[in-house]
């Protein structure tokens, strides 16, 4: 399983990077497209099990909360912070009530399709938005190097030291010790890569940025699991042999995203 697992991010950081720094800024809007209506397909994959003879209605939520705004957002452009901010909140609101009650108490059949559809449609369109705007390649890049920075640092110290549980019903195996070390690897690694990516920014609004992608990252995974637990799924998907599906490989990233997009 290690070695699927590394084989499958050998292959797909680099078609990832490669997409960034030298996709045209329409092809990267396509490329997102695809990812976009994939990660739709792994959500009806998800939620459609619970609404037996109801597809159609399933089929035209996803379309109507999901691939409008999809293609609204990637071709038309941004329509404000009001939009991201509600689903993201919407998001919260599922993992916090995961978190206290359980998964058998989150939202099932229609409206956790709904959930999702308005997940991947709103949220997704945010890396062509950050990648096609100025400065969008360093900042993207920054980004998803904080939060891979923040997921190592995450993964190791809960790993090592890691005791008292974050959120159990959520994700088992997350603890407070380990996004405490997140928290810093994040922040270490925003201080060393400033200088390349952003030297126009303070170490102090590096250090803010970089804390704040830590925390999106790790709530963003903590969602993303909520997600699934409604859901009643391990994975999203098979796309990332060893990984699981592409929402599994993006839920750290999309608040991150949407984030990085409005504060530059």
């Amino acid at each position: 399983m290690l070695k699927t697992r590394l084989w499958t991010a050998a292959i797909a950081l680099p078609v990832l990077l490669a997409a960034i720094l030298f996709g045209s800024d329409s092809f990267f809007r396509l490329f997102i497209a695809v990812l976009g209506c994939f990660a739709l397909y792994e959500i009806a994959a998800m939620t459609w099990a619970a609404s037996p003879g109801r597809i159609a209605l399933a089929i035209a939520i996803l379309l109507a909360v999901g691939a409008v705004p999809l293609f609204a957002l990637l071709y038309c452009g941004d329509a404000g912070w009001l939009l991201p901010t509600l689903v993201i909140l919407m998001m919260l609101a599922l993992m916090i009530v995961v978190a206290r009650r359980g998964a058998d108490a989150g939202p099932k059949g229609l409206a956790l399709t709904a959930i999702g559809a308005a997940y991947a449609g709103v949220l997704f369109p945010y890396f062509a938005l950050l990648r096609n705007s100025p400065r969008g390649i360093e900042l993207l890049v920054l980004m998803l190097a904080l939060v891979i920075a923040s997921d190592t640092g995450a993964y190791f110290v809960g790993r090592g030291i890691g005791k008292t549980k974050l959120m159990p019903l959520v994700s088992p195996n997350k603890t407070v010790e380990g996004a405490i070390g997140g928290l810093v690897s994040s922040i270490i690694a925003g201080l060393m890569l400033r200088p390349m990516l952003a030297p126009d920014w303070s170490i102090a609004g590096a250090a803010i940025f970089s804390a704040a992608i830590a925390v999106l990252a790790q709530l963003g995974d903590l969602a993303g699991s909520a997600l699934k637990r409604s859901a009643g799924v391990k994975d999203s998907g098979w796309l990332f042999p060893g990984h699981g599906g592409l929402i599994d490989r993006t839920c750290s990233l999309v608040l991150a995203a949407v984030f990085t997009y409005y504060y530059s």
